[in-house]
């Protein structure tokens, strides 16, 4: 098993990371807020992976254990919070929306400089009110710990294309469907359909960061058209694939 970094404090920082590189698991004692201000941020924990782009951040609770990972190139903002400072009361990781006054505030109070300052505890209390406004968003991919359901969500790992049933799957496997789908709903806390499409949209986003063709990604991730994708993206983050792929600026892309 890989040792766990415990970092007593969370850093408020920034820091790029290049395409594919990764924070291996590590915890802190204080909350962190977790966003890259380009690219797409996968961050996990033995429960599952959350995933962002740049109008999302992911509150990260003091304690829980977590890697990240880039998928196209990042600029990192971390900002801790001590563990008494919880403006959502969360006590898991959640995807926040991020709204074009909120990137601001992070990225000016995650650029420094970082002396503690009447001006920066004033940009620290505009943030906090800005956070407690921040809508979740359920941008969360589980992880199955049943070995017959861990077996079916491998194969969509490996292949998002696949479009056999969860009776088909089932089949391949050894389980049956029933089964399957009940575990489904306690393990994953969604149906299959609906962790099918979180998968689809998780490796959407990390094919989009690596700038390849809206059409091409829709055709790899298993949609039945160009326009099916689009219209699924598109109500899941509030934008167009197209222009998640070609925005230089996370917080223009809003439509």
């Amino acid at each position: 098993m890989p040792e766990i970094r415990h970092t007593p404090q969370a850093p408020t920082s920034t820091r790029p990371l290049a395409p594919g590189e990764v924070i291996g698991a590590h915890r802190h004692d204080d909350h962190q807020i977790v966003y890259a201000g380009s690219g797409v941020l996968a961050v996990t924990t033995d429960a599952g992976t959350w995933f962002a782009p740049g109008t999302r951040a992911i509150w990260v609770p003091a304690g829980c254990v977590h890697a990240h990972r880039a998928h196209g190139r990042l600029d990192l903002h971390l900002l801790g919070l001590p563990a008494d400072t919880n403006p959502l009361r969360l006590d898991a990781p959640t995807v926040l929306a991020v709204s074009p006054l909120l990137r601001e505030l992070i990225l000016a109070y995650t650029r420094g400089p970082l002396t503690d300052t009447p001006e920066r505890r004033r940009l620290r209390e505009v943030l906090l009110d800005q956070l407690r406004a921040s809508p979740q968003q359920p941008v969360h991919l589980p992880t199955p710990s049943d070995p017959r359901l861990t077996a079916v969500c491998a194969l969509l790992h490996a292949d998002p294309s696949d479009s056999r049933t969860l009776a088909q799957l089932g089949t391949a496997t050894g389980a049956a469907e029933r089964t399957l789908s009940r575990l489904s709903r306690r393990e994953l806390g969604m149906t299959f359909p609906q962790w099918r499409t979180q998968l689809r949209l998780y490796h959407a986003l990390r094919l989009l960061a690596d700038d390849m063709p809206v059409t091409t990604v829709a055709h790899h991730c298993g949609w039945s058209s160009p326009s099916a994708f689009i219209d699924v993206f598109h109500r899941a983050f509030g934008y167009t694939p197209g222009a998640h792929r070609t925005s230089a600026v996370p917080g223009t892309m809003i439509t």
